[in-house]
């Protein structure tokens, strides 16, 4: 049985569009849930799993990922590991950072609906907290195949096959 989640959910931006904090909790739940990540997600003794996702418009989308990752533009998410297990048996994943309008620019362009762009990009976010990556083309089909299970469940498309416009 996967930890309680424990989600603070704080919006520095709102627009264009951002979900609601019920749509970020059954997103995150559902990644840290999943049967193929028993390994990665603290079990056992561990009384709940918290996670920051911070909302945030492009200018601090920018600094972050310019100091973070030498990149000078926003980006989409950031994810920042956590302290992990704590004194009391919880676990602190860590948190993300996800920046409003580059995800409606890229949900937009990729022909995707707000929601799922979202949900994609919170489940994807929440695998990096788990140590995920995607630097090599391995560990990037494993990463993608595991975020084409989750949001499936979750009831959307894969994320990798975009609409024709």
């Amino acid at each position: 049985m996967p930890p309680r989640l424990e989600l603070d959910v704080s919006f520095a931006a709102r627009r264009p569009w951002a979900p609601r904090r019920a749509d970020f909790e059954r997103w995150a739940a559902a990644t840290l849930a999943d049967r193929a990540l028993r390994t990665r997600v603290p079990r056992g003794d561990a009384r709940s799993a918290a996670i920051s996702i911070r909302v945030v418009g492009a200018a601090r989308s920018r600094t972050l990922n310019a100091r973070y990752r030498n990149k000078d533009r926003p980006t989409n998410v950031l994810s920042f590991g956590g302290a992990g297990r704590m004194p009391d048996g919880s676990t602190d994943l860590g948190e993300l950072v996800i920046c409003a309008p580059v995800v409606a620019r890229e949900a937009s362009s990729q022909g995707k609906s707000g929601p799922a762009h979202w949900a994609h990009l919170t489940v994807h976010g929440v695998l990096h907290l788990l140590g995920f990556d995607h630097e090599g083309r391995r560990e990037a089909r494993k990463m993608e195949v595991l975020e084409i299970q989750i949001l499936d469940r979750l009831g959307f498309s894969n994320p990798y096959v975009w609409p024709e416009a």
